[in-house]
This record gives C-alpha cells, structure tokens and sequence, in this order.
C-alpha cells in the first residue's frame, strides 16, 4: 500500500459592513474587531471545502 498527503482545506467567510472614512480604516476596523473576538466566524458562514493531493 502507498501512503498519500491529501489536504482538506474548508473556506469560511462572512461580508461585514463597517462606516469609516476611507477603504484603510475600514479594513483596519474589521481587523480589530476580528482580533478582539467581536467577528468569530462558524458553520453558518461556510463557503466551499477543496481536496487536493499534496506532492
């Protein structure tokens, strides 16, 4: 029998709406927010699993 790596990788996502000032601050927002546990993503915001052979 051959052993073989496979990767599962499963993608979530979620779309947040933030009001700043410029595209920077916002994303700058959403990253404090994320780090600080206020975004904490789930089975609710699932978008897509890939299957890959790793070589």
């Amino acid at each position: 029998m051959t052993k073989y790596r496979i990767k599962v990788k499963e993608v979530l996502s979620r779309i947040v709406e933030v009001e700043a000032d410029n595209e920077e601050e916002a994303v700058e927002m959403v990253k404090e927010m994320y780090r600080n546990c206020y975004i904490v993503l789930d089975a609710s915001d699932y978008n897509e699993t890939e299957i890959d052979v790793k070589r």
